[in-house]
């Protein structure tokens, strides 16, 4: 009896630690947000790289309030994710937020109270952004007018709850796996590819899911069936730097289509961006077909 009541009690020790691992919020630094006008101005423009507002300002909304729909498909049924208001309104924004807020909801997706966000917001991604970026981007949110725009619940399946992101997670960081390998020690490719891997985010629309969601990582930037195009060396093969910085600016593609659906907003914020980071994301993603690309100029 004595050894019965032993072993149930170091099971019940087990799983309580193993509920604090999975549910607890992760650990990160307790960093004050940035208030300076440099840190502001950083994060205005790291808010225009991640293409902040294509999902949470809508058309003539005058900041990023939120409302935007987005209809996912899932082995549960179609989800409608509604975008969350992000100006620092005190009932419907995220007035109150700190450093340690921030830095847990892009890099954790995780919630002020804990909870959990679900990977419509791409966290899994961002999750490779710097701490510094981060944080300059909140301090760019703080500074915006509060906009009062109390956003409706998502619309899930029913048997779907937000706790089961805990083990998503987990099983996240197993399955996804690894992009394929990049060493470089170019600058400009080095930028391009956090631009791209981090910032931009290019990888949750432009690579395949499994039927849990989850990036297929080994097949980066791969094209999804009936989605995005591939934008890996073989997709892109015979692009050359003008061809990029094209897209980049004016939503055209090399035969001269123009981009529509959510490639048009992100080239909304593309647009906007320095000139030399415009060319890292062309030398990141041309990197393997180097000397169809040096010209730099229209075919």
């Amino acid at each position: 009896m004595i050894t019965a009541k032993i072993v149930l009690s170091a099971v019940g020790v087990v799983a309580v630690g193993v509920a604090v691992a999975v549910f607890a919020p992760p650990m990160v630094p307790d960093t004050p947000l940035p208030t300076g006008p440099e840190a502001i101005a950083r994060g205005e423009y790291i808010f225009n790289a991640g293409g902040c507002a294509a999902c949470h300002q809508e058309k003539d909304a005058t900041g990023p309030s939120g409302g935007h729909e987005l209809p996912a498909e899932t082995p549960f049924g179609t989800n409608k994710f509604h975008v969350p208001n992000i100006t620092p309104d005190k009932e419907t924004g995220i007035a109150g937020w700190t450093g340690k807020d921030f830095l847990r909801a892009l890099k954790h997706g995780r919630k002020p109270s804990g909870g959990f966000y679900w990977p419509a917001f791409p966290f899994r991604t961002y999750k490779n952004m710097t701490d510094q970026d981060v944080l300059d981007v909140g301090a760019y949110l703080m500074s915006l007018p509060a906009i009062s725009n109390k956003v409706p619940p998502h619309e899930l399946s029913p048997i779907q709850f937000s706790w089961m992101m805990a083990g998503w997670n987990i099983l996240a960081d197993v399955m996804e796996g690894t992009p394929p390998p990049f060493k470089s020690d170019d600058p400009k490719q080095q930028r391009g590819a956090y631009l791209a891997r981090a910032l931009g985010h290019c990888g949750e629309c432009h690579t395949p899911r499994n039927k849990l969601g989850m990036m297929k990582l080994a097949e980066e930037f791969a094209g999804v069936d009936k989605g995005a195009p591939a934008i890996n060396s073989e997709g892109i093969a015979t692009w050359v730097e003008y061809d990029f910085s094209n897209l980049l600016t004016a939503g055209l593609t090399p035969d001269g289509d123009a981009v529509g659906g959510e490639m048009a907003k992100v080239v909304d914020h593309t647009k906007l961006l320095k000139p030399e980071d415009q060319a890292a994301y062309a030398a990141f993603f041309l990197r393997n077909n180097k000397p169809a690309a040096s010209g730099g100029e229209g075919k």
